[in-house]
């Protein structure tokens, strides 16, 4: 969808419309030039006509909408973390998606009219991505989320795109270089040192935080949906989305009502509630939006390099709003993971 330049032009005043043999040149041409400086007058100066195209120039801008649904994305974790213990991890997967199906819906509904023949040809597939891209993913990271920090949970997640590298060659048979392995091998490293803090004694050992092995397993199962993600239906995206998100809600209920029967709610505050339905606009549907118009713009490659962002976004704003702090064993996670993916990025040929 496109953001219009500006309002509609007027049609010319019918006297406009006589037959240039009958009007003289020189009157002819005056009252054109009048016309054009009243036409800019009307178009280029009003604010409905500058607001429109400030927010075209964003929409054709793949960049800017990158940056900032990353930036949405970073603080889903911050937010998650900061309720989570009033929230539970089901609890908060649950409401978190059935609220963004029915802000979704909104937009969606066209299109989904259209595409369901579609979609319900190719219900197969739209249940895998739907339970490892929503369902099995939310509940796995808000379970770890609920016992480690966020830092760590941005940084483990970091690793996802060479996970996607191995779920590619576990599925698709694509082989991967030389390079890419030994890139691998680096991030992985780095994820490791993260999931054990930096103890080199628990590395060896291999004694890891059982939180942190959560994210690193939510990680693993969204590499899948990454993966499939090449064979999902050809529709609309909002059709896609709308459909992934009914259907992995669904899949959430039966353990909603399990940790209900267990006598786990959430509390009634205000901030829970408010904390919910941000994440249910912002990171759930505008920054799904905000990402597939920056791939649209760019392709796939680049716009997924564009996640990198996450950890800066999320570091600051954990130590900010959660006063969490950053340890040794960050930095060292940071620089083996990024040099995993700058390594994977010079040898990767391009698409």
């Amino acid at each position: 969808m496109d953001f219009p330049s500006g309002p509609p032009v007027l049609d010319r005043p019918s006297t406009d419309k006589v037959a240039p043999s009958s009007v003289p040149k020189r009157r002819l041409s005056v009252r054109r030039r009048m016309w054009d400086r009243t036409r800019s007058t009307a178009t280029d100066d009003g604010p409905a006509h500058q607001a429109g195209t400030v927010l075209g120039r964003v929409w054709n801008s793949a960049w800017p909408l990158l940056v900032l649904g990353n930036f949405f994305w970073a603080s889903n974790i911050v937010i998650g973390r900061a309720i989570l213990g009033h929230v539970p991890s089901v609890s908060l997967s649950f409401w978190r998606w059935t609220c963004a199906f029915f802000v979704a819906l909104l937009f969606a509904w066209p299109h989904l009219k259209n595409d369901w023949p579609v979609l319900r040809e190719h219900w197969k597939i739209m249940l895998a991505l739907s339970a490892t891209g929503i369902a099995l993913f939310n509940i796995v990271a808000y379970i770890g989320l609920s016992g480690t920090t966020a830092l760590n949970v941005l940084l483990l997640q970091s690793s996802l795109p060479l996970i996607v590298t191995i779920w590619a060659f576990a599925l698709f048979r694509e082989r991967p270089s030389s390079w890419q392995l030994a890139a691998v091998m680096i991030s992985l490293a780095g994820v490791a040192f993260v999931a054990a803090h930096g103890s080199l004694e628990a590395l060896i050992n291999q004694r890891f935080y059982r939180s942190d092995l959560w994210i690193a397993a939510s990680v693993v199962i969204y590499g899948v949906y990454i993966v499939l993600l090449r064979r999902r239906p050809p529709v609309h995206p909002l059709s896609f989305m709308q459909v992934a998100m009914g259907l992995g809600t669904l899949m959430v209920v039966p353990f909603y009502l399990w940790e209900l029967s267990r006598g786990v709610t959430m509390t009634n505050h205000w901030q829970n509630f408010v904390g919910i339905g941000y994440m249910a606009v912002f990171p759930s549907f505008i920054s799904y939006l905000l990402f597939n118009r920056g791939v649209q713009l760019i392709g796939a490659a680049r716009a997924g390099q564009s996640t990198h962002l996450m950890p800066i976004f999320g570091s600051v704003m954990a130590c900010l709003c959660l006063g969490e702090e950053l340890h040794l064993y960050h930095l060292i996670g940071v620089i083996l993971i990024g040099a995993g993916i700058i390594l994977a990025q010079l040898k990767t040929p391009r698409q």
